[in-house]
């Protein structure tokens, strides 16, 4: 068995649209990156690229990289969950946070969990996705970014 830790945290910007967990979030502000910015799928990408012993996402998908821009982070999933399969490892379970003052993120939580188990070919049951705010303090809190956190578990 192996765990990795991911983190990952954006600003919020307006101009772009607010993507989570590969699902598109109605808010005034979206996550401002290379990408398109979803901070759970990039902690996600950084928890099994932890496990699996391989680095970070910036290695594989730089923000330098033309071929990234505005992509969809599940499709870096994909070749994440390719990775992790070609070492012979396979994902057991992934437990995610969003740090985010807004929006609720409960609304959207099942649909989330359900784009990155098609992902990475696995059964939503083994993701768990939860939300919490930061009680006003920080950036986060200020409303001027959203941050992520996963663990995740391999065999």
């Amino acid at each position: 068995m192996r765990v990795g830790i991911g983190y990952d945290v954006h600003r919020l910007v307006k101009g772009r649209e607010l993507i989570l967990g590969g699902v598109s979030i109605p808010f005034a502000k979206g996550l401002q990156g290379h990408s398109d910015a979803d901070v759970l799928t990039h902690a996600i990408c950084d928890a099994l690229l932890g496990a699996a012993g391989l680095g970070d996402i910036g290695l594989f998908f730089p923000d330098t990289d033309p071929r990234f821009k505005d992509i969809s982070s599940l499709k870096l999933l994909v070749e994440v969950d390719q990775m992790i399969k070609g070492k012979k490892m396979s994902i057991l379970n992934l437990d995610a946070t969003i740090f985010a003052q807004a929006p609720k993120i409960s609304p959207y939580r099942q649909a989330m969990q359900h784009k990155i188990a098609s992902a990475i070919r696995m059964s939503p049951d083994c993701i768990n996705i939860k939300a919490t705010t930061t009680e006003g303090l920080g950036m986060i809190g200020a409303g001027e970014g959203i941050a992520a956190m996963c663990v995740a578990l391999l065999r």
